[in-house]
């Protein structure tokens, strides 16, 4: 293959390689020992040190290099592992690059023609792999050339599909194409002689929407911060506007929220990202929706088949997905007929004999003595070949699983709980009998030790007992567990909702927690025996909330529930600290809890918080959010009337956040809240989208007529606290306070009691046509807006952090800040092996709290800073290279906190004093940019910073020892560190004197002052003044040597020592160049006074500097420049 030309010093050395064939400028070479007969002790050496390497180092044993004629320096072209290969680029050089090489005079420019072949081929390889996988590839590869041609992105910014298309200017259509690549949406129109180009990062996109107009009949409306763009007249516009969708969602996920939402794993490799991949990623969502599967379940075949269903008597038509670990089915129309079987329950899966009647039968035999019969399955075989596969691969994990959990159990006695006992040191009997409470996993729910008594106890239980008998049938008809037919009937008896002696099993299986719990035997116990004990920011958090969560139930009013609570909300935060513990768990896990025993609420948990309610319990619920951001949407859609009279809707949607976080456990009385946590298992979030919609469109009269949030929140809130259900027959606790409400302001009457099960079978009659797939569809869209609402609120942050520090206007800070996300994002596109994402992730991970947010979401590298350095320096460099090496001073002062980071506080302030502040701070700025730690020997070698004994943000630590006086003794003398830091802390808001500058600094000093001045129109006559203000520095630096041994002269000069000892100067420059005796120095103040005495560098250091035109420069130059830089250093890598 051919390779990115890479530098060979040698060409021989060692012997390792022998010349197989060769001419003026290429040489074949063969690795010493591959293809020769084994005795040879060299190619024995140098076959067994390729053995030795690492398999990611082994050299493959051909390849090519070029060579200049009378140079040692070859240059590595092509190589590989066969030796016809390689003979076909050696045949290709010679035909087609050897002749023209003779063309050149000068040998070096030949070697550059050669090397820019080469690259060039391995681009129109790439772009061939590209095209390979696509459906027209040599289209594809047309297009390709076109993108790169017209936008000038790096190669690596990877095309993902194009569309032909209108882009409206005004009235004006321009026809041409889109192209969506993994970073980017681009256009680029040509028309009567008019070229129409631009470039929109998807980082910037806010809102996409489709929009209808006169001019056109439907469009692609693309907002950014700035402007929006509406596109048109596309072939198939769905097709279009979802890619667009996914597109934006993917790159906002991977880009914007450095937590990290859940993305699949092929999708965080963006170069693997082709149209059929996005294609293949939608439907798996919404697999995975429709299912309510685990997240990592990965989906395999999709086939289109009919199900024998027995309550039916006929076949159902519908779809069969296949994952990792189950079967799926679903009927044509969504929701009719639903079918989950897990692969672990799977006994068999076998072919039938086809006939007219049974066309390609298959039948899928389950543990419970039942099979499962599927007819029309194209490419039948294949199908059942992977299943088998699969299944076989996952009864073997389980066999091996079990013969590990049966060695364990044989060396412990068995026992009915699971208890385990922590040293409790002196504890009386009561502690030790605490403690065993604390860790016993209970083995029943708690329903069935603290009931809750009501009125009308015995017409509950006739109720009850009716409910029972009917689920008995439906299970005799529909089957039981968790591969029942899911149908419309379920669907009913479920809005009735679920007797309680059921309901933790139904729970389990509609879920399907019950496979995740048969499938982790044990995994509980153990978590429960590691996490328990453990003290983090989670476990306080969750003791602060215990008894907070049903106060009313009697479960939680005694220890036994609290303990429960405390294991199955400290087991989670231990299993997941990505979510630790978020409010509202509490009230999730009590009710899961009360009607589930202790390990299957682990998991019904576990099925909520990672699988049903994907993103809402992270550090920032943005699942929360994206879904109030969908029901504002469907209200808009679904109730027009009320959108209408309401025309601010987050008012309602930020009432109705605490229904999908608490699924209504919050705002409804107990028994009708666990009647919405029965539907929200059997639908998911759909149940708690058409009940939110149910609620309003009850009180959409009142919401209308209501006059503030206040009054809005209140007919809700009474609304809600009437929805009684059959368990709970007693009236409303204070109906006469709800009427007062209601009617008081408005002539509309309150609406009277309702009960819970209308109510959700109204929501079913009227809003049940909402389908999984929409609700995908209208998430992936609505993410974008949400993300980007959070990256407006951190830049708000971060301005508000820094504006009271800096003198530069708020709009030219709005700017920078946009420059310094954009540089950090275009690392992230183009991949130049930048630091800054791998610790910012790092920070996450380890939970940095000794930043800010804002700190912690952007910072820059040095090459980073660098590129920022040149766009934004206000000083012409005369000099490149000089201009670089000040670059990376700058970046050494700046980053006070040697992470080789900086953030944009620290950037801001650089900023601040080039362009805002007097000359003396300018000035003293260049002083320190040429002295320790800026100013290093090596000038890549920052001298690390001392870190303090003890710091003010840490807590005092005590230890604990048995002498008691020892123990007071240590604490004040932490106390009196702890009152020194203080003092220090102090100390560094004052001024201290700057170190003394050496010879060889003032020397770099002087160069920096030189190669500012380059193209300056006052450049003879500063020229002319450094030099005078040069040589009076010097004289003045010889006067303090020549009389150094003055008393007064060894007073400054240990003042000096002592600021720079202070300032945490380099031991190495106390020996030789830290104001040693016989050591020419000179001070700030002498150097600043000198510059003084010259009105020419006055006028140019106050010279004032339009920043604003700077940053529009910045902006035009900052992609095309960093593009190129970073297509350079991609190609000499």
């Amino acid at each position: 293959m051919w390779l990115n030309p890479e530098e060979v010093l040698l060409k021989n050395a060692l012997k390792l390689w022998v010349t197989v064939r060769s001419n003026d400028f290429f040489l074949l070479q063969r690795r010493r020992g591959h293809g020769e007969p084994t005795g040879r002790i060299t190619g024995l050496l140098v076959g067994a040190l390729d053995t030795v390497l690492d398999s990611n180092a082994r050299v493959t044993p051909f390849r090519i290099l070029l060579q200049v004629p009378g140079s040692q320096i070859s240059w590595v072209i092509a190589s590989g592992a066969a030796i016809e290969e390689v003979n076909k680029h050696w045949d290709w050089l010679v035909h087609n690059l050897l002749r023209s090489l003779s063309v050149f005079e000068n040998k070096e420019d030949a070697a550059s023609f050669v090397k820019g072949k080469v690259k060039g081929l391995i681009a129109e390889e790439v772009r061939g792999r590209q095209a390979a996988q696509e459906e027209e590839p040599e289209k594809f590869r047309e297009v390709l050339l076109k993108f790169e041609l017209h936008f000038g992105l790096p190669s690596s910014e990877k095309l993902v599909t194009y569309y032909s298309c209108c882009c409206w200017k005004g009235r004006v259509p321009r026809q041409g194409f889109l192209y969506l690549s993994i970073n980017h949406m681009a256009f680029y129109s040509f028309l009567l002689g008019k070229e129409v180009k631009f470039v929109i990062p998807w980082a910037e996109v806010t809102r996409l929407e489709r929009v209808s107009t006169g001019l056109m009949t439907e469009a692609i409306r693309v907002n950014t911060r700035q402007r929006q763009r509406e596109f048109s007249m596309f072939l198939n516009l769905d097709e279009a506007f979802g890619v667009i969708g996914q597109l934006a969602d993917i790159a906002l996920r991977r880009l914007l929220d450095s937590e990290g939402l859940e993305l699949d794993r092929v999708l965080q490799q963006p170069t693997r990202i082709t149209k059929r991949i996005l294609e293949e990623q939608a439907l798996r969502e919404y697999v995975l929706a429709l299912f309510r599967l685990p997240r990592s379940e990965r989906l395999h075949e999709v086939a289109s088949c009919s199900v024998w269903t027995p309550h039916g008597r006929c076949h159902t038509a519908g779809t069969l997905y296949t994952t990792d670990s189950y079967l799926c089915f679903s009927s044509r129309e969504e929701g009719n007929c639903i079918l989950l079987i897990p692969l672990s329950e799977v006994l068999s899966i076998e072919k039938v004999e086809s006939t007219s009647l049974l066309p390609n039968p298959i039948i899928v035999s389950v543990r419970t003595k039942k099979a499962f019969q599927l007819i029309e399955l194209p490419d039948r075989d294949e199908l059942v070949e992977n299943l088998n596969s699969r299944l076989r691969s996952l009864q073997w994990k389980q066999s091996m699983f079990r013969s590990k959990k049966d060695g364990r159990r044989s060396m412990s006695a068995p026992t009915p709980y699971y208890t385990f006992y922590y040293d409790t040191g002196h504890s009386d009997e009561e502690e030790i009998e605490e403690q065993v409470l604390r860790n016993t996993v209970n083995s029943e729910a708690l329903m069935t030790a603290f009931h809750q008594n009501q009125p009308g106890t015995n017409d509950n239980n006739s109720k009850e007992q009716v409910k029972e008998r009917l689920w008995e049938d439906h299970f005799l008809e529909f089957g039981r567990g968790v591969h029942m037919f899911r149908t419309d009937k379920i669907q009913r008896l479920v809005a009735m909702g679920i007797p309680e002696s059921l309901r933790g099993e139904l729970w389990m299986t509609l879920s399907d927690a019950s496979s995740e719990l048969e499938s982790h035997q044990g995994y509980y116990t153990s978590m429960v025996q590691k996490s328990m004990g453990l003290s983090s920011l989670a476990t306080e958090e969750i003791e602060r909330d215990l008894h907070r969560s049903l106060p009313d139930h009697p479960a939680f009013q005694n220890p036994t529930g609290i303990a429960a609570l405390r294991r199955v909300l400290t087991t989670y935060a231990h299993r997941n600290p990505k979510i630790g513990y978020c409010q509202s768990m509490n009230i999730l896990a009590s009710v899961l809890l009360l009607y589930a025993k202790e390990e299957e609420a682990f998991w019904l948990l576990v099925a909520v918080c990672e699988r049903m309610l994907p993103d809402y319990f992270n550090r920032r619920v943005i699942g929360a959010q994206v879904d109030q951001s969908v029901f504002e949407e469907l209200i808009r859609e679904r109730l027009p009337e009320l959108a209408e009279h309401v025309p601010d809707l987050s008012t309602l949607s930020s009432v109705s956040l605490s229904w999908f976080l608490t699924l209504f456990l919050s705002v409804l009385p107990f028994h009708s809240a666990v009647c919405v946590v029965d539907c929200f298992f059997f639908h998911g979030i759909k149940a708690i989208f058409q009940l939110g919609l149910a609620a309003l469109e009850a009180n959409a009269a009142q919401l209308s007529a209501s006059t503030d949030d206040g009054q809005a929140l209140m007919i809700l809130t009474s609304f809600l606290d009437q929805v009684g259900s059959e368990e709970s027959s007693c009236p409303p606790s204070s109906p006469s306070a709800a009427e007062e409400t209601s009617s008081s302001d408005t002539d509309i009457p309150a609406l009277g009691p309702t009960n819970i099960t209308d109510l959700i079978s109204e929501s079913y009659e009227k809003f049940g046509d909402l389908t999984v797939r929409q609700i995908e569809r209208l998430r992936c869209r609505h993410r974008i807006q949400v993300l980007q609402a959070h990256e407006d609120t951190t830049k708000e942050n971060a301005l508000r952090i820094v504006t009271p520090d800096v003198s530069i206007p708020p709009e030219n800070l709005a700017d920078v800040y946009d420059l310094f996300k954009t540089e950090h994002f275009i690392s992230l596109y183009w991949g130049d092996s930048s630091s800054a994402a791998a610790a910012e992730a790092a920070a996450w991970r380890y939970a940095d709290s000794g930043r800010s947010y804002m700190e912690r979401q952007y910072r820059l590298d040095r090459p980073q800073f660098k590129s920022l350095y040149g766009l934004l320096a206000p000083w012409p460099g005369g000099s490149n290279q000089h201009s670089d090496t000040l670059a990376n001073r700058t970046f050494t002062l700046l980053d006070q906190d040697c992470d080789n980071l900086v953030t944009f506080k620290e950037f801001a302030g650089w900023l601040d004093t080039l362009y805002c502040e007097e000359l003396n701070e300018k000035i003293r700025l260049l002083y320190r940019l040429h002295i320790p730690p800026a100013l290093t020997e090596s000038e890549d070698d920052p001298s690390l910073m001392k870190s303090p004994v003890l710091s003010t943000n840490r807590p005092l630590y005590v230890n604990l020892p048995s002498d008691v006086e020892g123990e007071v003794t240590d604490y004040q003398e932490q106390l009196k560190q702890m009152l020194q830091d203080l003092v220090k802390e102090r100390e560094k808001d004052v001024e201290k004197p700057l170190p003394l500058m050496n010879q060889r600094e003032f020397i770099q000093f002087c160069k920096t002052l030189y190669s500012m001045f380059h193209g300056d129109p006052e450049e003879n006559d500063l020229f002319q003044a450094i030099a005078t203000v040069t040589s009076l520095v010097l004289q003045i630096g010889e006067a303090g040597h020549r009389g150094h041994s003055s008393g007064s002269e060894v007073t400054s000069q240990e003042e000096g020592r002592g600021a720079a000892e202070d300032a945490g100067v380099d031991a190495s420059r106390g020996n030789g160049s830290l104001a040693a005796e016989n050591e020419w120095t000179v001070s700030y103040a002498q150097i600043l006074a000198s510059l003084l005495t010259e009105q020419a560098l006055v006028n140019f250091f106050e010279k004032p500097v339009d920043l604003s035109a700077k940053i529009a420069e910045a902006k035009e130059k900052q992609y095309h420049q960093r593009a190129g830089l970073l297509t350079l250093q991609q190609g000499t890598s």
